[in-house]
């Protein structure tokens, strides 16, 4: 298992949205989540600075991150909040959320 924390913000203004969205995430995007043995996925929200925390499971996380973004209702997900949000600077191309590094863990 590994853990996976990352950042990025919100457009100004765009925060209630973000949050409606994600109070009521369509069923087949959880699914989504699962089949690509995400699992304990939280996503916080500070100050139009979101912050997610999941931890993968599986056995080949550039398969399962790609077969999650070649499914359509994940595309349509994405479509709906990605236009909310802003990148971080020097993100690669077709990122979105930045990546970070984990500097402590306990359990």
């Amino acid at each position: 298992m590994k853990r996976y924390g990352m950042v990025i913000k919100v457009k100004p203004g765009m925060a209630d949205e973000y949050i409606r969205l994600h109070a009521d995430v369509w069923p087949g995007v959880l699914e989504a989540i699962k089949k690509s043995n995400i699992k304990n996925y939280s996503i916080y929200f500070k100050d139009d600075l979101l912050f997610s925390y999941y931890e993968y499971t599986g056995n080949d996380y550039d398969a399962d991150m790609k077969e999650m973004a070649e499914n359509p209702i994940i595309q349509e997900w994405w479509d709906k909040c990605v236009p909310l949000l802003l990148p971080f600077p020097g993100v690669a191309d077709g990122d979105v959320w930045c990546e970070m590094d984990e500097v402590f863990h306990t359990d």
